[in-house]
């Protein structure tokens, strides 16, 4: 795909055929045995060949055909990238490294998340490699070249950690224009950079960040050599980050699609939890993380908050190993993982299943404010998460003045709602953390909408409301004139709660 445009690369038969996953290009022949008088030819294996992730060929229950990961497929990937290629002067490089595999102890590691930018611009699953954009066109075409290094095949490797991608796979399936092994990229970067106008990266030492990401010096500086930061630092490097953040804050239908299905999941696991008693934070926790699961979602998106009574005023209580009392409220902030999207949901219910009336008070007059700022996520509304937050806010006052509470001396912010309303969401659960949230909603963005009041054992506030802590919180997606939330299968009207335990 050198020097195409996006466009003429989309029209062209033979990449629609590699960007269909099912649709692999095989050349073969008969092979006949050395020295053989008949030439009897071999058998030729038909198995598709097993990545370093599922592929549909491997796994049709889980890929459709031209899918890279769950909803996505290889032509998305591939927007993705001209995308940022058209933000890119003629001539630039963007650098974007994978994460690596972290250790617990020894050989002991820690579950594998990729890193979020490189993986809205691959899909590609695996440690230590690295994507590179040459964009080729003016700024605006979207022209490029994509380069990929990636781990080798190893069948040493391979025997005790499984199959990977290998060099050759990186363009059949991730349609790599260029692919290398890993090693080589101290041989190729170099020259990549010499020729390079400008390069855009996160990786190395910038004006702005005075201190390199140790990793990428590991990963591919071996110790005593300093070719590829000689070559950096001789280089205009510029910050990459906020331009990946300005493009993925922005969903396609397709991430949206993505989205919609991990909230549905992860909000009918919310709702069973709240059908069901248990003894303790650990109990509700681990039927969670079970449903989150059997549902339809990969994993846990985040290590869960299972705050029970006054552990609910920590926001991020994650200990969850306190017992639950009866007559207690007990606050869940959870969500699962579906495609390398994330949802993120909070609901407060209580313990034995009916709100007392204070507890009922309470709540009603969060889910009152979260109820209209969800309604202004829309792009028509000309309002940012900040201005939202600032709606939020007053209406918190307006609600809990009734109630009965001083608000004197700034305590609604600095105590009873201490947080901002809301945040972005989409591969990262605080996603695109460079863009402001000063900015104007468009559509397409994918926000939380999650106002609290959290009372404390204090005397400034109403006796029957202290140490209740309650959050309420949906995924929504901005649209045009009409907000879409994308976590409904949560239920949080104090008549369908109480409900559920009937």
């Amino acid at each position: 795909m050198r020097g195409r445009s996006l466009f003429r690369c989309l029209r062209s038969p033979w990449v629609l055929q590699r960007t269909a996953a099912s649709h692999r290009i095989v050349h073969a022949r008969p092979l006949t045995r050395p020295n053989s008088t008949q030439h009897r030819p071999y058998s030729v294996s038909t198995a598709p060949p097993r990545l370093g992730q599922p592929t549909h060929e491997t796994h049709p229950h889980l890929l459709n055909p031209g899918e890279i990961t769950p909803g996505l497929s290889a032509i998305e990937y591939a927007v993705h990238r001209a995308r940022l290629a058209a933000e890119l002067p003629e001539g630039a490089l963007a650098i974007i490294p994978s994460a690596q595999t972290k250790y617990r102890s020894g050989p002991v590691f820690y579950e594998f998340h990729q890193d979020p930018d490189f993986y809205w611009l691959t899909g590609f699953l695996e440690p230590d490699a690295v994507c590179v954009i040459e964009s080729l066109g003016a700024e605006g075409n979207g022209e490029h070249v994509f380069h990929m290094f990636v781990h080798g095949k190893d069948a040493h490797k391979e025997l005790w950690d499984g199959p990977v991608t290998g060099v050759e796979n990186a363009m059949e399936y991730f349609n790599a224009d260029q692919a290398y092994d890993i090693g080589d990229l101290r041989r190729e970067l170099p020259n990549l950079i010499r020729r390079a106008s400008a390069v855009f990266t996160d990786a190395v030492p910038t004006t702005h960040r005075p201190q390199p990401i140790d990793s990428f010096k590991q990963m591919f500086v071996p110790q005593g050599s300093g070719l590829i930061e000689t070559h950096l630092q001789n280089a205009k490097i510029r910050p990459l980050k906020h331009i990946l953040h300005e493009l993925r804050v922005i969903k396609s239908d397709a991430e949206v699609a993505v989205m919609r299905k991990a909230g549905k999941w992860s909000g009918r696991a919310i709702t069973q939890a709240m059908g069901e008693s248990f003894e303790d934070e650990k109990g509700l926790a681990d039927y969670l993380d079970y449903r989150f699961k059997v549902n339809g979602c990969d994993k846990v998106a985040y290590v869960p908050v299972v705050a029970g009574g006054a552990n609910a005023l920590t926001i991020h209580h994650t200990r969850n190993n306190d017992p639950f009392k009866d007559g207690d409220m007990v606050l869940v902030d959870a969500g699962g993982q579906y495609g390398g999207y994330v949802s993120d949901i909070t609901r407060t219910w209580p313990v034995n299943g009916k709100f007392t009336e204070p507890q009922r008070a309470l709540y009603e007059a969060v889910l009152n404010v979260q109820r209209e700022c969800v309604k202004m996520c829309r792009e028509s509304s000309g309002l940012s998460l900040t201005d939202i937050h600032n709606v939020a806010e007053y209406g918190l006052r307006e609600q809990l003045l009734q109630l009965g509470f001083n608000l004197d001396n700034g305590v609604l912010s600095s105590i009873l709602f201490p947080h901002h309303v809301g945040h972005y969401v989409g591969v990262d659960l605080h996603d695109c953390g460079t863009s402001s949230k000063y900015k104007k909603l468009r559509t397409g963005m994918v926000v939380t909408i999650e106002p609290g009041v959290y009372v404390p054992d204090d005397e400034r506030f109403p006796k029957h409301f202290r140490n209740i802590g309650i959050r309420i919180e949906d995924c929504v997606y901005v649209g045009e004139e009409h907000p879409v939330v994308l976590t409904t299968e949560a239920v949080k009207e104090v008549v369908d709660i109480e409900s559920l335990r009937d």
